[in-house]
């Protein structure tokens, strides 16, 4: 049963990642649900490392050529690279120094509030910015400026908050900043790779010794990361195909709709 538990938490954390709708929020929720103990948070962060594989498989000849290409220090190589360095950054700083604090409030309400207001802006952004088109449907990564890249970085801070959404505050950050949804998508995806490496990886290792916190223990994690691997790569291939041709409005709408339904619930 525990085995289980975490194959269905794994689903959500793969299906949830990278849309903009939280997935530590989706997690949270759906432990207290489920009544899955993960009372470090152990699962909830290192399950992410099956999403970055998702990424890493989904994008491994071109990381591999940008990897290529920086050795051979070709101009638009170094700038993907500084800009990725650059953007991911201030979270690292920020969530490094203020963990705890951030991590007192992964509470229902501080969830559904996040939800809520993320979700007015998702569809203020949306409705009000002129977001530029992409007709041909392929990110343009080199167009990406390092006054971009610094935006993105800092709107990413804000998803430290519980229920915020890593994805939505770099998608929109990136919206925000001139990019067209293709681009400021696929940006948010590499953005991911060092990021939910970082937090998961330090939370791994500070947290390993409370590893029998959690339910089902590390055979549960393993089955937990691989759906998550699986179920993200999937999300991936869709999400990118769907912002080609359409905005973020379904996704804010849900987010209303959930944080109500949470707020409902706990108050």
């Amino acid at each position: 049963m525990e085995i289980l538990q975490a194959i269905i938490l794994g689903i959500v954390e793969g299906f949830t990642e990278f849309l903009p709708i939280s997935s530590t929020g989706h997690l949270i929720v759906a432990e207290d649900l489920i009544g899955y103990k993960d009372s470090a948070q152990i699962f909830t962060i290192v399950t992410q490392t099956g999403a970055i594989a998702a990424v890493v498989w989904f994008y491994r000849f071109d990381l591999a050529k940008r990897v290529n290409d920086l050795a051979l220090r070709d101009p638009d190589a170094k700038k993907f690279w500084l800009n990725l360095l650059i953007a991911t950054l201030p979270v690292a700083v920020i969530g490094y120094l203020a963990q705890d604090l951030f991590d007192k409030y992964a509470v229902a309400v501080t969830i559904a509030i996040a939800l809520i207001v993320g979700g007015i802006a998702m569809w203020l952004i949306e409705t009000y910015h002129k977001t530029p088109k992409n007709i041909t449907g392929i990110a343009k990564l080199e167009k990406i400026t390092l006054s971009q890249a610094v935006q993105v970085g800092l709107y990413q801070v804000i998803a430290l908050i519980p229920g915020s959404s890593r994805s939505a505050t770099t998608i929109m950050g990136g919206l925000l900043a001139g990019m067209d949804r293709v681009t400021s998508t696929a940006f948010s995806f590499y953005l991911s790779i060092p990021v939910l490496l970082l937090a998961g990886g330090y939370q791994f290792f500070s947290q390993q010794d409370n590893l029998d916190s959690i339910s089902g223990g590390g055979p549960a994690l393993i089955a937990g990361t691989i759906a998550a691997f699986i179920v993200a790569l999937l999300t991936i291939r869709w999400l990118l195909h769907y912002v080609a041709h359409r905005d973020f409005k379904p996704f804010a709408y849900y987010r209303i709709i959930l944080g109500v339904i949470i707020l409902i619930a706990v108050i």
